[in-house]
């Protein structure tokens, strides 16, 4: 009788480590996919979308981000399309299965922030610094590929809070071009004054969040 109610004790310690490895395992694989690096005071004033794609090895791999060493600035050379236009291209890549493409972030005309990528993860965005950088998208409404006021505002808020999470200076702002030398983001290639009160812009809001953070 005795053995058998040991049994039967060991049985049920065994069944309850079993689950609680399990619920553990659900939460952390949870937290993977969802867990957000920037800080909430940092985040204030600024709307994201949470979309992130569908793991797949053409636009979202799942492969860890080593350590962000800077941000890369795009356009998305497709003038007029929205930020879930954009996102829903880089969903729909996997179904293809020709081009890899994709980006962290994506702001829209009207300066919403869509975030298609963790940033634990790798972007395929900026080709020998996929595995360094947090790349953001930028929608524009004509050829021109400058942005309107909204996507400027956002831009400048997203990327100054970046820096503030990541400890980033001005000169690891950086633009496509300056990894491949494509035309992209291209407003802030062919108007390098432009692109220089981008980069100020952003530290100064940078410094701001700072000083708010602390």
């Amino acid at each position: 009788m005795l053995l058998f109610i040991f049994v039967f004790f060991i049985g049920i310690i065994g069944v309850s480590a079993y689950l609680v490895r399990n619920l553990l395992s659900d939460r952390l694989s949870l937290n993977r996919n969802t867990t957000e690096v920037l800080s909430d005071n940092l985040l204030k004033g600024i709307e994201i979308k949470q979309s992130f794609l569908t793991p797949n090895e053409y636009s979202r791999p799942q492969t860890p981000l080593k350590k962000v060493t800077g941000i890369v600035i795009h356009y998305t050379a497709n003038p007029g399309t929205s930020a879930d236009n954009n996102r829903s291209y880089f969903e729909g890549l996997a179904e293809k299965g020709t081009t890899s493409a994709s980006s962290h972030f994506v702001v829209g005309i009207e300066g919403e922030i869509i975030q298609c990528i963790p940033m634990t993860e790798v972007a395929y965005a900026s080709n020998n610094r996929n595995e360094d950088t947090i790349s953001v998208e930028c929608c524009h409404p004509d050829e021109t590929g400058k942005f309107t006021s909204d996507t400027y505002d956002s831009l400048v808020s997203l990327t100054a809070a970046l820096c503030v999470e990541y400890n980033l200076k001005e000169e690891d702002i950086i633009r496509h071009y300056d990894v491949t030398g494509k035309l992209c983001p291209l407003y802030f290639v062919e108007h390098e004054d432009a692109w220089t009160a981008f980069k100020d812009d952003v530290m100064k809001k940078a410094a701001v969040l700072e000083s708010k953070s602390k």
